[in-house]
Formats: C-alpha cells, sequence, structure tokens
C-alpha cells in the first residue's frame, strides 16, 4: 500500500457520486479539498465521522475547503447514507476502487484477530493546485472536523 504523502501531487481521477454523477479531481482546480476515506457506509464510525463533518460543514467551508467522502459502497447505499443524514457535499460510490487506489488506502488490515484486506480511514487535505498540503492518519470519528481545523 502506497499512500500518497504530504507534498504529493493527487493524480487526477474520476468516479461516480451517489447520484451517478461523475467528479473528476479537476473539478475542484482551484479550490482546497478534503477528501476523507471511509470503510463502509452506515456503519457506527463511518456515521460519527461524516455526522461530524456535516455538523462542520458551514465552519470547513469558511475556511475555503470542499468536501468528498469515498468508500467501495454502491451509489445505493451511499444515496441511502447521505439521505439518511442530510450529507451537504457528495459520497463517491467507488466499486472499482479508481480513487482508493490513486490515495493508496486499500490494503491489509486486522480486525478482532482477523486480516483481511480493506479500506484505511485516512483524511488528505489537498490545495488548490492538487497537492496534498496533510494527511490526517489516526481518525477521531466523533471530532474529525477538529482534527482538520487544527
Amino acid at each position: 500500500m502506497k499512500t500518497l504523502k504530504q507534498g504529493e501531487t493527487v493524480p487526477d481521477f474520476t468516479s461516480k457520486d451517489e447520484q451517478g454523477r461523475e467528479i473528476s479531481l479537476s473539478d475542484y482546480k482551484g479550490k482546497k479539498l478534503i477528501v476523507f476515506f471511509y470503510p463502509k457506509a452506515s456503519t457506527p464510525g463511518c456515521t460519527n465521522e461524516a455526522c461530524n463533518l456535516r455538523d462542520n460543514y458551514e465552519t470547513l467551508q469558511d475556511q475555503g475547503y470542499e468536501l468528498l467522502g469515498v468508500s467501495a459502497d454502491s451509489e445505493k447505499r451511499q444515496t441511502n447514507f447521505k439521505k439518511k443524514y442530510n450529507f451537504p457535499f457528495p459520497l463517491l460510490a467507488d466499486e472499482d476502487k479508481t480513487v482508493i487506489n490513486a490515495f493508496g488506502v486499500w490494503g491489509p488490515k486486522k480486525f478482532m484477530g482477523r486480516e483481511y484486506d480493506g479500506i484505511h480511514r485516512k483524511t488528505f487535505l489537498i490545495d488548490e493546485n492538487g497537492v496534498v498540503e496533510r494527511v490526517i492518519d489516526k481518525v477521531k470519528t466523533k471530532d474529525h472536523a477538529a482534527q482538520i481545523l487544527e
């Protein structure tokens, strides 16, 4: 797993959001972007994280950030997640792992003694030119916006 690091340029990507619309990195040229990866929509940790970002969305936008959530869930599952919790930002349904692999967040994980491959919960802060400003490896799901704004 070769995860993007601070100072590296994010490769351009295109994926579909929860409504089947194509979204590309180039859509955010000239804007600061937060891309947060989460393992599975509607699970407790992922819900806490996304709801914390939703609750602080205005503050993040005041700081000049756009948001993009990404998991390998289907469009339908992402739509249900977004509708249930009223997220004001797009959720990418990256089923073919185009974006996940571009950022290098897919790899071996351990849970309750079991090893498997999955999405690592990480957040990337990207500047106006598509360069990684910061990577948050240890995401605090209930207080994630504060981590981003520190």
